[in-house]
């Protein structure tokens, strides 16, 4: 009689979902009495019975007479005949994709007992595991067993082991009298019992290893599939599979099936604030498909508006952190940029290279940080925004603050190995705890590549919050990439962006430096008289700082500037830089006496630019050397040595391949095809003028395009190919046009009239 009453118990305890300690301490009852009523060792009081029967929700009345017999009766052994379960929860509707995920899943059920499918909260787990347990269903004949372990769910305590033994050995029909009351003992009965079975068993939402280790089978054929937040690394033979969010077109069609259909507007928008977590777009259609009238654009405004509330998923996640992981998973809500490595990490959080990477290793673990490649963390669009809410009165400034002091030491290092002459007086307020190896000139370009989109989002949010020297040091340096990657206008973007910086900064210096470079990107942005301006305010105020290099410097690039409408006067501009230079700055001398060489071909003066070119050759820097080949060239075609100007060229295509400055390489390779052309190898000529255009019409620069395009097309002409000299400055003159250069449609219109 009493396991007939432990039976009815256990039943209504099922029903609570609560775990031993919870129930006793609803119904003010302890857990040893509780452990002994629901194992049929004693009857309870008729008062707990109700008090059981309340919270289960169910009337206790039906109970009575059990209870009765019970409290009258012995206790006496039943044979109970082992029974088959199948507690499966219903397999979800529109199952969509993971056709790679779910092919492993079902193949490892016949070659290995134990799967663990780890994954961010909302991705998709429990829907892949049931939905492959239900497809394997036929294979496991004597069970399929399923316990939610509320590893992570809001307002639960997690399932112990004891009381999950205690579940899953009911669920194999075992009496509570035959349940032992112990660890130990509950896990070899369990282990036994799976023996000679052939069951698949779903331990669902588990906490970590410690949770389910007590709960995987010993020999035997069943399989045990476990779902968590956390990776499993610590189960021996545990083969993992990892969840992501869904790819584009898998999530496009579980919106359009959990929506009932297709709706007018645009998918794309919907599942980008979804951030294709299948959770999120679950919730996002049902609340589509019960509004006829809403369009997809009505969703997009409410999902806008922060209309999606899957938060709550993430916050038992956030529960298991400690206080440093935790700190660290709101910063990296912070971050501006698209990802972020572990010296980045290490400046946001001012804490030692070691610390930070165990702490991101940490968020990886638990899915609350995703690695998508070796070394560099980023964060799901929906759990930047849980971070950023977590804590909601902080202070961004000072984290970003040493993010940006990261970003400004780097490329200070990479300035000085890609030899930019120009001074910057760029202050970093703290050094970053470490930074990368940024020894050798590929290894500091490389960084310098990785890590550019972070970079100027960092610049664009320090401009934001008013964080000048971090806004005002980004701008400026940003420059230093100019002639790898093109994108003049972006850069002077940036700088215009972040000038208000530079004048609360109070600082003349650092003010003439924002001037030198907007006037150096307006020149190639061939807004010339806007250039001219912005120079010559540089000048005068570092004139007035006493600075004679920055002084020679901005002279320098107004003499460059006026190559084309006044290039005797650029002469002497340049003549007068190089004169009011200290003796020692020899690499600046250089650079501007190569500058006045390639004045000197324009004026046809070849001898002359290639004495100068020459001299300057003797003793330059890579890029210097790269400049003075161009003029070596270019005189040498001059004196009508055409073998001897590709000689040149290619030397100094050579020099920017192997530095990376994408656009220089440009220039030379036209210079290259003018002088194949003087060959007499058109179709040679041709392909690297092609080469030429490719590589500036990537790097958006169309300034040079139409500089690039004109000197080819008289080279064209001058060979006698009159169609191809017509069709380069017709596309000369329609750049030109089309962006405003207007200093360089004469010399295109007057090709066309020739």
């Amino acid at each position: 009689m009493r396991d007939e009453l432990a039976g009815q118990l256990g039943q209504l305890r099922d029903l609570t979902g609560r775990s031993l300690r919870e129930l006793a301490r609803d119904i003010n009852a302890s857990s040893s009495s509780l452990s002994r009523y629901f194992a049929g060792q004693a009857v309870p009081p008729w008062p707990t019975v109700v008090a059981l029967c309340k919270v289960a929700g169910r009337d206790p009345r039906p109970l009575r007479e059990v209870w009765e017999r019970a409290k009258d009766a012995p206790q006496t052994k039943q044979a109970v005949a082992l029974q088959v379960r199948n507690d499966l929860p219903h397999d979800v509707s529109a199952f969509t994709g993971r056709r790679a995920e779910l092919a492993l899943l079902v193949d490892a059920a016949r070659s290995t007992s134990l799967v663990a499918i780890d994954g961010m909260g909302g991705v998709g787990k429990t829907a892949l595991a049931v939905h492959a347990a239900h497809l394997l269903t036929p294979d496991f004949a004597d069970g399929q067993l399923y316990l939610d372990l509320h590893g992570f769910t809001p307002g639960r305590e997690r399932l112990d082991p004891v009381e999950a033994l205690r579940v899953l050995l009911g669920a194999l029909g075992l009496p509570p009298a035959r349940i032992p009351d112990g660890l130990a003992e509950r896990a070899a009965l369990w282990r036994s019992e799976l023996a000679t079975r052939r069951a698949i068993v779903l331990l669902d939402n588990a906490a970590d290893a410690e949770q389910v280790g007590h709960l995987l089978p010993g020999a035997g054929r069943s399989f045990v599939v476990v779902t968590s937040r956390r990776r499993m690394v610590e189960l021996d033979g545990v083969q993992p599979i990892s969840l992501d969010v869904l790819p584009g077109e898998e999530a496009a069609q579980l919106f359009v099936e959990s929506a009932g259909g297709t709706r007018p507007g645009d998918v794309a928008e919907v599942l980008r604030r979804c951030g294709n977590l299948p959770l999120a777009i679950r919730v996002a259609a049902a609340r589509l498909r019960h509004r006829p009238a809403w369009t997809l654009d009505t969703l997009v405004e409410r999902l806008r508006d922060g209309d999606l509330t899957v938060s709550e998923v993430f916050e038992m996640s956030l529960r298991q952190l400690d206080p440093a992981q935790r700190r660290m998973f709101r910063l990296l809500g912070l971050v501006p940029g698209e990802d972020i490595d572990a010296y980045g990490a290490a400046a946001l959080a001012g804490i030692p290279l070691p610390n930070a990477r165990s702490l991101l290793e940490d968020l990886v673990d638990v899915h609350l940080v995703q690695e998508p490649a070796a070394g560099r963390y980023r964060m799901h669009d929906l759990l930047r925004q849980v971070a950023r809410a977590d804590d909601p009165t902080a202070d961004p400034v000072p984290a970003i603050t040493r993010l940006g002091d990261y970003y400004l030491s780097g490329l200070l290092a990479v300035k000085q190995l890609i030899l930019v002459l120009f001074p910057l007086p760029v202050t970093v307020s703290q050094p970053p705890p470490a930074l990368p190896d940024l020894s050798s000139h590929d290894s500091g370009v490389r960084w310098m590549d990785t890590e550019w989109d972070n970079l100027t989002s960092t610049l664009a949010l320090a401009a934001q919050l008013r964080i000048d020297l971090v806004a005002v040091g980004l701008g400026q340096l940003a420059t230093i990439a100019h002639t790898r990657r093109g994108g003049s206008a972006q850069l002077y973007e940036a700088l215009v962006a972040s000038l208000p910086a530079a004048e609360r900064l109070g600082d003349r210096r650092v003010l003439a430096s924002h001037h030198y470079l907007q006037g150096v990107l307006q020149m190639r942005m061939g807004r010339l008289t806007d250039a001219d301006r912005e120079l010559r305010t540089a000048r005068a105020l570092m004139a007035a700082e006493g600075d004679g290099v920055g002084e020679a410097m901005a002279l320098f690039q107004l003499g460059e500037l006026h190559e084309y409408d006044d290039t005797a006067g650029a002469v002497e501009l340049l003549e007068q830089a190089v004169a009011m230079l200290p003796a020692d700055e020899s690499a600046v001398r250089g650079r501007i006496r190569c500058t006045l060489s390639h004045a000197l071909v324009r004026l046809g003066k070849y001898e002359a630019a290639r004495e100068v070119a020459a001299d300057v050759l003797e003793t330059a820097d890579r890029q210097t050397a790269r400049m003075c080949l161009d003029v070596l060239g270019r005189a040498a075609l001059g004196l009508g040595d055409a073998q001897g100007a590709l000689d040149y060229a290619e030397q100094a295509v050579a020099i920017s391949q192997a530095t990376g400055h994408a656009l220089f390489e440009a220039n030379s390779l036209t210079d290259v095809a003018i002088a194949l052309l003087h060959l007499g190898r058109a179709e040679d000529a041709e392909a690297r003028q092609s080469d030429a255009v490719r590589i500036l019409e990537e790097a958006g620069e169309p300034d040079r395009l139409v500089r690039a395009h004109l000197p080819y097309a008289r080279a064209c002409g001058a060979v006698g190919d009159r169609d191809s000299a017509a069709r380069y400055f017709q596309e000369a003159l329609e750049l030109a046009t089309a962006h405003g250069l207007e200093y360089l449609v004469p010399e295109a219109r007057a090709g066309l009239v020739s």
